[in-house]
């Protein structure tokens, strides 16, 4: 895992929407940061760093804001819904050798062979790793698998010491399947109602169609023919 990253804020002590506005307004991100039995920390920090910071993902942060420098993760991130401008981060502290539990991405690299298309089955795992080695993602290679191989969750590569959550081994993270669009249509049910009857003589080469409608015709009553009673 890389270094943590550093963000450099300053101690908050004004407080509300005003406050929170005319931070922003100046270029600052309201931010807390949290610890299990303690009271939360207040403090600003630049918006330009803190949205490059926030590019990564399942990244340890170091916040350093007056004589202070704490570990922590990102617990909570609220955007603007319609800028997407970052308005408040929550961090959560954390300590070295400590581990915690994070979600990660599943990624695909490769190519597979045939026709065989892989798909990811899992799109999320649920990790417990120590902070120092927390993963951002999983890439996991499909390059030479064909139709009917798949990566179970025990094949997933996990950092020393971390541990997949809530999955069966044998669960099926990357499969690859053969598209519904390829695979041969098997009869409709009742299809075999519609072929000749075993022993039945087919139609003699050339023979005439019988006119369109003509079955029907024979049958109709004849135009004004009264309904018998």
């Amino acid at each position: 895992m890389a270094a943590p990253i550093k963000l450099e804020g300053s101690e908050r002590t004004q407080f509300g929407k005003g406050a929170a506005r005319r931070m922003r307004v100046a270029g600052n991100v309201p931010a807390s940061v949290y610890a299990g039995g303690k009271k939360p920390l207040f403090l600003q920090i630049p918006a330009l760093e803190l949205r490059n910071a926030l590019r990564h993902t399942n990244a340890v942060y170091e916040l350093t804001f007056g004589k202070e420098d704490h570990l922590a993760v990102v617990k909570d991130v609220q955007r603007n819904p319609l800028k997407r401008t970052i308005e408040h981060v929550d961090f959560y502290e954390v300590k070295k050798g400590e581990k915690i539990e994070i979600t990660v991405p599943v990624f695909i690299t490769g190519e597979t062979k045939g026709n065989g298309v892989a798909f990811i089955d899992i799109q999320e795992l649920r990790v417990r790793a120590d902070v120092s080695e927390l993963p951002e993602r999983f890439t996991l290679s499909v390059d030479g698998m064909q139709a009917g191989d798949r990566i179970e969750a025990k094949d997933v590569k996990l950092p020393k010491g971390a541990e997949l959550l809530d999955i069966a081994p044998t669960a099926s993270v990357v499969s690859v399947q053969i598209p519904s669009e390829e695979v041969p249509e098997t009869p409709a049910a009742g299809a075999a109602a519609t072929a000749p009857a075993a022993g039945a003589t087919a139609p003699a080469e050339g023979a005439a169609a019988p006119a369109a409608g003509a079955g029907d015709a024979a049958k109709a009553p004849a135009a004004g023919a009264k309904a018998s009673k």
